[in-house]
């Protein structure tokens, strides 16, 4: 369903793109929310909001991925429903949010993957690549050679692993890099885009790294099952995402040490690569498990309900990659290893090839949007509706 922004003239119209039926919910409750304000203070969103009178196409896209679905401003919201006006910003923007992987996706075919990358396909790839390893290895007879000392090539050839799992990590980066720049060029005009300051990367990249609006706008967290504040949320969230990035360090140094210091692998406990994947292990353990109690206690209507699945498909592949990696570090000096590893190494093929079409996707869009954000504020407000 496509539908025109009332406040236009025909011939206006004609030269904008038509909003879908989620676009023009958030533009119906955008006008709502700028005539109220009472919001102001709660995230980037609202005074984002504020410089604007009207919601074309790419600010609807642009203010989505800026929402970071806290609720707060649902439980503060005097026009939330039982109101005639049933505004409900997180609910409204996280549908839109699905709305912009789709349309800014790369291959654009594949697009339609993020409204089918739930929980059950994420097992199912998980378990059939685990099990294709497996069988694999069983044809071999090496799926139980006794005790190998924790050497994994044995099992896999390095450069075998090294080309199948870069050539799918690859080209998850790339699909992300080109949906994210699709995504930049359509929220940000040239001119715009040339004011990225140092400044403003900064501000972006703290506001990433700390999960600043995450805070609620007040410091005491987010709502989850009610409008009790929490800063789980944010908590399991750093847990996640600093987990992501020492495993990424782990095989960044392992990297180094195999191909510029000539440091064959296996790599003692104590050594940097693996201390990195520990810790890493342990964050991704502790991170998605809690994320994931979260999501079942969620008030339905802080969300999309139909994005539950890939949520929680996303979560649950995390948390397996991280059991299964720890599992395999502490019996890879027993038979079990060959065992262990294919089953980790299908987990981890699962999540590289889903990456680019699911939940992943969010952190990368919601950074350009922090981004537009940071620029944006340091321009002149001509509106002066807010109080930027």
């Amino acid at each position: 369903m496509q539908i025109a922004s009332p406040s236009k003239s025909a011939e206006q119209q004609s030269l904008i793109p038509l909003l879908n039926v989620h676009e023009s919910e958030v533009d119906r409750q955008m006008h709502i929310c700028n005539a109220c304000r009472y919001c102001e203070g709660f995230c980037a969103v609202f005074p984002a909001m504020t410089r604007r009178l009207d919601f074309a196409k790419a600010d609807i896209h642009y203010l989505a991925n800026l929402c970071h679905n806290c609720g707060a401003c649902l439980h503060a919201c005097q026009y939330a429903a039982p109101h005639e006006f049933v505004v409900n910003v997180p609910q409204a923007m996280a549908k839109v949010r699905l709305n912009t992987y789709v349309e800014y996706a790369w291959p654009g075919k594949l697009g339609t993957l993020y409204e089918r990358n739930g929980l059950t396909l994420s097992l199912a790839l998980a378990g059939s690549l685990a099990l294709f390893l497996l069988l694999t290895l069983l044809v071999k007879g090496t799926l139980f050679p006794g005790p190998l000392a924790g050497n994994f090539y044995a099992i896999f050839p390095h450069n075998t692993l090294a080309l199948m799992f870069g050539a799918a990590f690859g080209f998850a980066i790339l699909a992300l890099a080109i949906g994210v720049t699709r995504f930049w060029r359509a929220i940000s005009p040239a001119d715009a885009q040339a004011l990225a300051s140092g400044a403003a990367v900064a501000e972006a990249s703290g506001a990433v790294l700390k999960l600043k609006y995450l805070d609620g706008g007040h410091g005491e967290g987010c709502n989850n099952e009610s409008d009790r504040f929490t800063l789980w949320r944010r908590r399991f969230h750093h847990f996640t995402f600093y987990g992501f990035m020492l495993c990424l360090a782990s095989t960044s140094v392992a990297t180094l040490y195999h191909y510029l210091l000539g440091l064959q692998a296996p790599y003692p406990l104590l050594s940097l690569p693996v201390v990195l994947g520990t810790l890493g292990g342990i964050g991704l353990l502790i991170g998605p498990a809690g994320l994931l109690w979260l999501n079942y206690r969620r008030d339905p209507e802080h969300g999309d309900r139909a994005q539950a699945p890939m949520d929680r498909g996303f979560i649950v592949l995390l948390l397996l990659i991280s059991l299964t990696g720890l599992a395999l570090l502490a019996w890879r000096d027993t038979g079990a290893m060959a065992l262990l590893l294919a089953i980790h190494l299908g987990m981890v093929m699962a999540f590289f090839l889903t990456m680019p079409y699911g939940k992943f996707a969010h952190g990368i869009f919601r950074s350009a949007a922090l981004l537009k954000y940071a620029i944006e504020k340091r321009q002149p407000d001509t509106l002066r509706l807010g109080n930027d």
